[in-house]
């Protein structure tokens, strides 16, 4: 058997490297006491500083509706849906789950949405829309590759605290 070239170990030091990196998010969805609550849609996508969408990272939606009805009302999520949600199909793997009750989540944006990041400065957005309720965008900004930061922007009615961390 022959030994790896330094070149070839090289080259597999800095892919495990670059698969390492990863984004982390942190939504809070506040308790709020209204007469009817409904749990949030919820859209997370990467952008350029100039709003231009990348790579969504989440989509939470009313999965046990039948034949696909949950999916009808994405459009109220309206910033992410008019940039990029009306062309993609869902359910997406590793996108697409569930709406969330109230408190504090985390996700996890994986390989397929940080690949093709070149390196500069870029934002997270995350919107929220509720049924008999509000709407409200957040954006976060952040650096790629990752420099070991954490950031975070709040919501003043639909969103808490949304926090960003990226880590090599």
């Amino acid at each position: 058997m022959r030994a790896a070239s330094p070149v070839l170990a090289a080259g597999l030091v800095l892919a495990g490297t670059a698969q390492a990196a990863e984004l982390r998010v942190s939504v809070e969805l506040p308790r709020l006491t209204v007469a009817e609550y409904h749990r949030p849609y919820l859209a997370a996508w990467i952008e350029t500083p100039d709003q231009a969408p990348l790579s969504t990272v989440a989509v939470w939606y009313d999965t046990k509706l039948r034949e696909e009805r949950g999916q009808g009302w994405l459009r109220d999520l309206r910033t992410w849906w008019r940039r990029s949600g009306r062309e993609m199909r869902l359910p997406a793997e590793g996108i697409s789950g569930p709406t969330r009750a109230p408190g504090r989540h985390e996700i996890t944006a994986g390989n397929a949405a940080l690949r093709d990041l070149a390196p500069g400065e870029y934002r997270l957005a995350v919107e929220v829309a509720r049924e008999s309720g509000g709407r409200e965008l957040v954006r976060v900004p952040f650096q790629w590759p990752p420099r070991d930061q954490a950031s975070s922007a709040s919501g003043s009615s639909e969103l808490g605290v949304v926090a960003v961390s990226a880590r090599r």
